[in-house]
């Protein structure tokens, strides 16, 4: 069978590994898919940022701390071993390596994952949410492109993401169309981002705002140019996490309304924190548990079903 090439080196199709972007939803177990945990599970090098480990731990999706070993003791751990890397045993006597991601070191991780599956390893690089909203996913194709990674087998496993999460919470806001904007401003202007909002609000999507711990006022206010002031608006916080929040106390939604939405300042607490903005279809809905928020998909009738 035909390989790739590395340095000059032919690698063998069935000696390679597999690169898999994971999405974890939340990141709690019961909210993870079920591909999702066995891939993690059954990988031989998982990255995943410290609180990501956290969650995962909590059944076993990957092994306790305890069950770290000694990489020295057989020579270390993979030919990729990073210095970041912890050895864990599975308690069927297979390991595990474990390696801390952080924000700043992305292009490095993705790097090293690439040798690790080249090396005959497959690698579960974790993501929260889904990978292909606001995820890694990206920036790993990007970084195969710049390293000519095209030998290295890629695959996304998708998973639920803040705005399917939140919506949950809350009822049914996005039973019609709907779209995602995030807020955050690192690699587009403020300008750019504004007119993505009225684009939206003007062609009657429910929007689901990300990054808002950025300029939310400032882009309540230019949907407020398109829509009325009473459209109701949900503003959740760690959906999914229930008291495993990393922004306030707990996982929390609040029902307002678009022309309220700004006087919620105390409950907008970081980057878990989303936004739904309804539209003029959407309402609120209550039963004897509660509020709930409603968009009918076209205004359909019980009879339309």
């Amino acid at each position: 069978m035909g390989g790739a090439t590395e340095g000059g080196a032919d690698i063998d199709a069935e000696d390679i590994g597999t690169l898999y972007v994971v999405g974890i939803g939340p990141g709690l177990p019961h909210a993870m898919t079920q591909r999702a945990r066995d891939v993690i599970a059954t990988a031989d090098c998982v990255i995943a940022s410290n609180l990501y480990q956290e969650f995962l731990r909590r059944d076993g999706t990957i092994p306790p701390e305890s069950a770290a070993v000694e990489a020295a003791a057989d020579g270390g751990a993979t030919a990729a071993g990073s210095e970041d890397g912890t050895l864990l045993e599975r308690p069927d006597g297979s390991r595990q390596e474990l390696v801390r991601s952080s924000m700043g070191r992305q292009v490095e991780l993705a790097i090293e994952a690439f040798e690790r599956v080249r090396a005959g390893e497959d690698v579960a690089h974790v993501s929260g949410g889904d990978p292909n909203v606001y995820g890694k996913s990206d920036l790993l194709y990007l970084m195969a492109e710049e390293e000519g990674a095209y030998d290295v087998p890629i695959e996304i496993v998708p998973g639920v993401t803040a705005a399917l999460g939140g919506a949950a919470n809350v009822g049914a806001p996005l039973s019609n169309d709907f779209c995602t904007i995030s807020l955050s401003d690192k690699w587009r202007g403020w300008e750019e981002i504004a007119e993505k909002l009225r684009a939206a609000a003007i062609s009657g999507f429910v929007i689901v705002l990300y990054n808002c711990w950025r300029d939310y006022e400032r882009a309540i206010e230019v949907i407020r140019e398109q829509r009325a002031d009473d459209v109701p608006v949900a503003i959740f916080n760690d959906a999914g996490r229930g008291d495993a929040g990393r922004n306030l106390e707990d996982e929390t939604h609040t029902i307002t309304t678009l022309g309220a939405a700004t006087e919620h300042d105390e409950e907008v607490g970081g980057m878990g924190t989303s936004i739904i903005v309804g539209t003029a279809e959407t309402r609120v809905w209550e039963n004897d548990h509660g509020e709930h928020l409603v968009t009918p998909r076209g205004g359909r009738d019980v009879e339309d079903f």
